[in-house]
């Protein structure tokens, strides 16, 4: 796949997203981490945030991961540690990397938004539908390090 000739900043722009409501980051030790970030961006809360039966790279999947929220004003941050499994993070640790990862919108409609994306280069790479209201999307393109991820969720949580 091409790269498009539309820079990023201008693409995103053009397809109207949201406000940006999460950076998230995969780390190689949730604790350290958490220890390492408390003075900026906590408290943090924990939470097993292991993913059964998504879509990845066109496989079901199952990840393990251990995941902590933060904040910097309205701004959450994730951490999130894989612990087992495939999935976008597994890669990420893989590669030898670690740190920012991805960026997060809430929307409405997951599925349409994955539409608006996809004419500029991107493609889902993870994909879960939880319930009729509840469903996740990490997208990326090719040469683009930065994961952007859409999550469909009622303000009071799956189904309410």
């Amino acid at each position: 796949m091409n790269m498009p000739s539309t820079s990023l900043p201008t693409a995103l722009a053009t397809v109207g997203l949201p406000a940006l409501v999460q950076v998230g980051f995969v780390v190689k030790n949730l604790k350290q981490a958490i220890a390492q970030y408390e003075p900026l961006f906590g408290p943090f809360t924990t939470m097993d945030g292991s993913v059964q039966g998504a879509t990845y790279r066109g496989r079901t999947e199952d990840a393990n991961l251990d995941i902590a929220f933060g904040h910097s004003g309205k701004l959450e941050i994730e951490l999130i540690e894989w612990k087992g499994g495939h999935s976008p993070h597994r890669e990420f640790i893989e590669k030898g990397r670690e740190g920012m990862h991805h960026v997060q919108f809430r929307v409405k409609n997951c599925d349409a938004w994955i539409k608006k994306l996809e004419p500029i280069g991107y493609q889902t790479i993870w994909y879960k539908r939880w319930s009729a209201d509840t469903t996740f999307a990490y997208m990326e393109r090719e040469g683009d390090p930065l994961i952007v991820e859409f999550l469909q969720m009622p303000a009071g949580g799956p189904g309410a």
